[in-house]
């Protein structure tokens, strides 16, 4: 008897068909059977490049029921593919509770990786993007948009949701209200005709919405930078008390500039001056 299949988390383009991998394509056509969120909409992609195989439909509201019987599948010894509308299956799609179900029954579960709408909003956005948290979609309901934001406030790293094109105005104006008048990028429709990015503090981003209302539709990422970090001004004492707590540990007068003056933005020859001041003024050692 043959061991259990292989489930493959495929990523598929979020617009432009030509964004599939050559992998990917290999992997559809060769596994025995592909869930996807929208049959309808994968099906069209399947289509464009002549894949048969057969399909399933595996979306939010079946999900947990759908995820044992195609487990049983794969322990059947079939391979399956798991795709989602658009990017990558299991970021804010269906997926978690099939990949979580396969690991518990021993399956391998392999990632076929390519187009995923966080990496390519923050790519373009032009905020850092050495630490970002993504927080999925944003609440529609007013009282919860207002937590939501608010929970964040005090976040320091660049920022990802996902917004419905109709509620981005609503969103951007709590955003202001709460986070204030910070950096954020729009990137709607991303790699489709009509793909866009604006870019700017909030303030100016909802003015550019409100002169072109045309913007509001489609599907919509947003990047938001994070809190500002303030370095809280330190006083001469409060200097000299890090300079001699760490001339304690023993490290040497240059060190201990370089780190106080990377620490709080004052300049290194006057941290340093500090420092041999100090020095001089302590009794000599017996």
């Amino acid at each position: 008897m043959n061991g259990p299949g292989t489930l493959y988390v495929v990523a598929t383009p979020l617009g432009n068909l030509e964004d599939i991998t050559l992998r990917a394509l290999r992997v559809l056509k060769e596994v025995d059977l592909i869930a996807a969120e929208d049959t309808r909409r994968t099906r069209k992609l399947l289509a464009h490049y002549g894949v048969g195989t057969p399909l399933t439909s595996y979306y939010d509201q079946i999900e947990r029921r759908k995820a044992p019987q195609l487990v049983a599948a794969l322990l059947g010894g079939k391979h399956l593919a798991l795709v989602s509308d658009a990017g990558t299956p299991g970021i804010a799609d269906p997926g978690y509770h099939l990949v979580r179900a396969a690991i518990a029954a021993d399956i391998r579960v392999e990632a076929v990786p390519g187009p995923s709408a966080i990496a390519a909003a923050l790519s373009v956005a032009g905020l850092p993007t050495d630490r970002f948290v993504f927080e999925g979609f944003v609440p529609s309901k007013a009282a919860a948009r207002q937590t939501f934001f608010a929970e964040m406030a005090d976040e320091a790293r660049t920022i990802v949701v996902y917004e419905a094109a109709r509620r981005l105005v609503a969103t951007l104006h709590v955003v202001r209200e709460v986070l204030r008048d910070r950096e954020v990028a729009v990137v709607r429709e991303l790699t489709k005709v009509f793909e866009e990015v604006r870019r700017g503090p909030v303030s100016r981003v909802l003015e550019g919405l409100a002169a072109h209302p045309e913007a509001l539709q489609g599907e919509v990422t947003v990047v938001i930078a994070g809190a500002p970090q303030v370095t809280p001004a330190m006083t001469a004492a409060d200097v000299e008390t890090t300079v001699t707590r760490l001339r304690a540990t023993g490290l040497s007068m240059a060190d201990i500039a370089r780190q106080v003056a990377r620490d709080t933005g004052l300049p290194r020859r006057a941290v340093y001056a500090i420092g041999v001041r100090l020095d001089a003024t302590r009794e000599p050692r017996r």
